[in-house]
């Protein structure tokens, strides 16, 4: 399988997945990665995800726990920033794959095209019925 030297890397990642694995949290990094400099206050959070404070905390919490964001307090203002730009790649790759993977569902291939952008992130052309 994997070395006793190498398990400890192969957990880290585990843990980098474990952190992304959830809706909200994926949806509060593509709102940090379309902010300019990839940072926004927990305000600006709040009004992209829909959520309540408390449940929004909880997310930022497992999202900084597996250390995908980083957070700064200055006076009451708390900004959350992205812990590392290729985290915003990371993010345009998974959304290809999910463009690539419902190509076949038209239904659920134009609710995801209709996603909110990634800024600086290239996109993908539409699939056309003609492309099928």
């Amino acid at each position: 399988m994997f070395t006793e030297r190498e398990a400890p890397l192969y957990e880290i990642k585990a843990n980098l997945f474990k952190g992304l694995a959830h809706p909200v949290r994926i949806r509060v990094l593509e709102i940090l990665a379309a902010s300019p400099g990839q940072s926004c206050p927990v305000a600006v959070l709040l009004e992209g995800t829909g959520l309540e404070a408390s449940h929004l905390s909880q997310h930022l919490s497992v999202l900084r726990r597996h250390r995908v964001v980083t957070s700064l307090r200055t006076a009451s203002t708390v900004t959350y920033s992205l812990a590392h730009p290729k985290i915003a790649e990371l993010l345009a790759i998974a959304r290809t794959f999910l463009l690539d993977t419902l190509s076949a569902t038209s239904e659920q291939l134009a609710t995801a095209e209709g996603l909110p952008a990634i800024p600086g992130r290239p996109g993908r052309a539409p699939i056309t019925e003609d492309a099928r």
